[in-house]
């Protein structure tokens, strides 16, 4: 059976809520005097926060994002995280292919339209160093086009994405990683990325986070 993959999707205004999942499958402590960590709010907080104090990252209207989490096991290799666009190249909603015309699925929460998942393989992002969760943070949001269109950041060259060299990109993300800590007035706003998953867990009595399917292409003609 093929399954029909809608244009859009939409969450809030009169329907249900973004979906919440638990980060991991330990069992959740009943703890009243605690909240369980909202890792999809602090990283919303936290990435809204960059964009304002970043003069490279000044072109992201955070209220366009989107924080999700795929499920990534514990340790400190593999995925860690990825943005997903939900335009094509140049920022086009449409684009032909073998004959047929395609878009990106469109979402939308609380009547606005979201340009960019960005999914955190929890709970192994956690698990990594501190400077290097930061700088994935940097990594991530740097993808996005500068025209913030819905498209990623492009590069001449072969490899578009990340200017020939992910060291030489990543090395420019530990700088501007190192210009955003210094002298931050409000360090409790990146103060979560000092913990580990299990750590937020045991503090917090359990983890969650926003859980969206990753954007499809939908041939519309």
């Amino acid at each position: 059976m093929t399954r029909i993959v809608a244009p859009e999707r939409r969450w809030g205004e009169g329907r249900a809520g973004l979906p919440l999942r638990w980060v991991m499958t330990a069992r959740r402590e009943e703890r009243p005097e605690v909240r369980p960590f909202n890792f999809s709010a602090h990283m919303a907080a936290l990435c809204a926060d960059v964009a304002t104090r970043c003069p490279a990252l000044a072109h992201i209207d955070s209220n366009a994002l989107l924080y999700s989490f795929t499920p990534g096991k514990p340790g400190r290799t593999g995925l860690l995280a990825r943005v997903s666009p939900l335009r094509f190249a140049g920022g086009m909603l449409y684009r032909r292919h073998r004959g047929r015309v395609y878009q990106v699925q469109r979402y939308f929460v609380n009547g606005r339209e979201v340009l960019y998942v960005v999914a955190f393989c929890l709970p192994r992002f956690l698990d990594q160093p501190f400077d290097e969760k930061l700088v994935t943070v940097f990594h991530e949001l740097y993808h996005i086009s500068p025209a913030f269109n819905g498209d990623l950041r492009r590069f001449d060259g072969r490899c578009q994405f990340h200017t020939g060299s992910k060291k030489n990109y990543d090395a420019h993300m530990g700088q501007l990683v190192r210009a955003y800590l210094e002298n931050h007035p409000r360090p409790e706003v990146f103060a979560f990325l000092y913990r580990t998953a299990a750590q937020l867990w045991a503090e917090h009595g359990g983890v969650y986070a926003v859980k969206v399917p990753r954007p499809k292409m939908v041939a519309v003609e």
